[in-house]
């Protein structure tokens, strides 16, 4: 009780010396809310390091490695895929290797794929789609496109039209 009561009567006498503004007090009153807004800075929130991981389990779902070293002929399935499954090309470019096309089916869906090599003997692709403007976190457009992709890139290198 008697702690208690101290740092009341100590707070209380504090508070009302920083209520005397004199230049002292002010240059304290300021150090102190520099060094807040400093350690609030650097503060790491939680949502951030959720952010991070939520990043990696969408990348995971936008990209494939496919065994093949050939980017034109892949380049070539990407759009082909992509005009399968109703989307319009808008552009291609083969240096380098990305495609981005649209899809008005009652609702804005764009799709952009790069594609660039890993390794030796194969090519990464990566699918990133937006609705509108958000960014897709669902999986089944990604799946969706894989899936008829590997189909394709299966038919191609068995030459089977």
């Amino acid at each position: 009780k008697f702690i208690k009561s101290f740092f009341q009567s100590y707070l209380k006498q504090y508070f009302w010396r920083l209520m005397n503004f004199n230049k002292r007090n002010l240059l304290y009153l300021f150090l102190i809310l520099i060094a807040l807004l400093f350690f609030q800075g650097c503060a790491t929130p939680q949502q951030q390091l959720l952010g991070a991981e939520e990043q990696v389990k969408l990348r995971s779902m936008q990209s494939r490695a496919f065994d093949t070293t050939d980017k034109k002929k892949t380049l070539r399935t990407v759009i082909a895929t992509m005009q399968d499954l109703g989307f319009v090309i808008e552009k291609a470019d083969e240096t380098l290797g990305t495609i981005s096309g649209t899809k008005l089916d009652g609702y804005s869906l764009r799709m952009t794929v790069s594609v660039r090599p890993r390794g030796e003997t194969q090519l990464i692709i990566r699918a990133n789609a937006q609705y509108n403007i958000l960014a897709v976190e669902d999986p089944k457009p990604y799946q969706d496109f894989f899936t008829s992709l590997g189909k394709a890139m299966f038919l191609t290198a068995h030459a089977i039209d």
